[in-house]
């Protein structure tokens, strides 16, 4: 290689340097990208499909200037991670809520995806540090990275939140104590590494978590900010953070630091494999363990005879026909007030009505989804609603039988 093109892959890294800041941001993105799908599906009444759309537009023009950049510039590269935050989590979203994809099978799916590209950028490159994004092959290994482990974040967080039943609260609470495992193990000489990626991963149950916790109402177990306050507050933090950084630039990568270490050692490359192996076996036991105990302790248990939801859903039944009353008389406040005691009632049965019959759960989820988010709308359309409560209702009578 010529000694200009030496030259030319010293320039400076794409991606900030690791400090507090860079974590304090990556959770209130993360934050941000559970409540703003939320209010863009829900507040705004876009619909899963029509937010996906916009948001992914959106995710790859601000990628493109992105890898346009010739250096790590904060706005950008924050706004990026941002975009693909709130796309990571409606990739999930649909395969879940639109496809009916379980919960367990996306989160093995997105592992593996996870996993693979880990492989590929490493044999390709042998190296995973970011300190050494400063070729467009490599960023976008990195940006396929976090894709991934957004949307497996995702499907983990709502798996044991929601799913087993685990709550916003102590699912967060869980990552934090899980974090500050991996904390101490880097202290104690775990590879630095792979120490990052695992607490990177991890910080987006968290951020989700804290998101649901602090927007869902007191019913669902959270706060009851709301989705608009939540993101407006979260949005407000990460644009003073990205202020400073892009005044006082501590987060920028020197030239020195830029070139990756690759470690020659036979033993240092024995060792971080070995520890790659440790780590995934712990989170392998942890997971399946975690999993295991929520299904005995948390789920309710299901009557074998039990084979169909005929007879499980005269309460849903109830509340969308005194919703149908509240929407015939223009009473939209009554309509949303009910919506709030749809989602919750149906949070808490949502389980038990999974290990029933999961395909028919899929098929009302979707058709409540509809209907929680034409009657939250900030200008709730009377035609709409009623079709949506129409469509649930239909679907609920006839599982009902």
């Amino acid at each position: 290689m010529s000694a200009n093109q030496n030259q030319l892959k010293s320039l400076l890294s794409k991606v900030p340097e690791v400090t507090v800041f860079f974590w304090i941001i990556k959770v209130l993105c993360t934050t941000v990208g559970e409540t703003f799908s939320d209010f863009l599906n829900v507040n705004l009444g876009w619909g899963l499909t029509l937010t996906t759309i916009v948001m992914g537009v959106a995710f790859a023009i601000v990628l493109f200037l992105q890898f346009k950049a010739t250096k790590y510039v904060p706005f950008i590269y924050w706004l990026t991670v941002v975009l693909i935050s709130v796309f990571g989590t409606l990739v999930t979203d649909n395969l879940t809520d639109s496809m009916g994809v379980p919960l367990e099978l996306s989160t093995i799916v997105f592992s593996v995806l996870l996993g693979l590209t880990f492989l590929i950028w490493y044999l390709s490159e042998k190296t995973l540090s970011i300190h050494s994004i400063y070729t467009r092959r490599r960023e976008a290994f990195y940006w396929l990275t976090i894709l991934f482990t957004f949307a497996l974040g995702t499907a983990v967080g709502d798996l044991f939140s929601e799913q087993l039943g685990l709550g916003y609260l102590k699912t967060g609470t869980t990552v934090v104590v899980i974090i500050a495992a991996v904390f101490v193990a880097w202290k104690l000489k775990l590879n630095e590494i792979l120490a990052f990626w695992v607490a990177y991963i991890l910080t987006r149950p968290l951020g989700a978590s804290l998101g649901d916790y602090l927007s869902q109402s007191k019913k669902n177990g959270g706060l009851e900010l709301g989705t608009t306050i939540t993101s407006v507050i979260f949005l407000i933090a990460i644009v003073a953070i990205i202020n400073y950084l892009a005044i006082t630039k501590t987060d920028i990568i020197a030239k020195s630091e830029s070139t990756p270490i690759i470690q020659s050692s036979r033993d240092s490359h024995k060792n971080v494999l070995t520890q790659t192996v440790a780590v995934l076996c712990v989170f392998l036991v942890a997971g399946i363990g975690g999993y295991y105990w929520c299904n005995t302790n948390i789920v309710p248990e299901v009557d074998s005879s039990q084979t169909t939801l005929s007879g499980q859903l005269n309460d849903f039944i109830a509340i969308e026909d005194d919703m149908v009353l509240a929407v015939n008389s223009n009473d939209f406040a009554k309509a949303k007030s009910r919506a709030d005691d749809l989602e919750h009632d149906w949070d808490v049965a949502q389980a038990k009505l999974r290990k029933i019959d999961r395909k028919t759960w899929t098929q009302i989820d979707g058709t409540i989804d509809d209907v929680l988010a034409a009657n939250r709308s900030k200008s709730p359309n009377t035609d709409k609603c009623k079709t949506t409560l129409g469509e649930s209702l239909q679907v609920l009578n006839e599982a009902n039988k």
